[in-house]
């Protein structure tokens, strides 16, 4: 099955769920999202595709989150301008975001990998 994963080079859990992914026998076209964050159509039909509460897309332990105060922000934006914000820049986004253009997760779990892609 060919995969579309967003993630960041150095991140030790982005490498790790490739790694699985790999063993797996997944194709997988890796994006770096801190370079090519996902359009906000794209971001979109992601959370779509996710079944999981929007705020589940933010690297809330990331320094742009915390600089930015977000946690007290997001409750009073709309969906529209959460979404936005995401597409804006890839170090808010939670990685990594693996695809198969319907089905979508976030992070990395062995169990949930086991269950979506294994």
């Amino acid at each position: 099955m060919k995969l579309k994963m967003y993630s960041y080079p150095k991140c030790d859990t982005c490498r790790k769920a490739q790694k699985w992914l790999e063993a797996k026998g997944h194709e997988i076209t890796v994006v770096n999202v801190f370079e090519e964050p996902p359009s906000e159509s794209e971001m979109a039909d992601l959370i779509d595709g996710s079944g999981l509460e929007l705020k589940k897309f933010f690297n809330t332990s990331g320094e742009v989150y915390k600089e930015m105060n977000l946690k007290d922000k997001l409750g009073q934006m709309s969906e529209e301008e959460q979404i936005r914000l995401l597409a804006s820049n890839g170090r808010l986004i939670k990685r990594p975001v693996v695809t198969d253009g319907s089905k979508v997760t976030v992070g990395f779990k062995e169990d949930m990998y086991s269950q979506a892609w294994g």
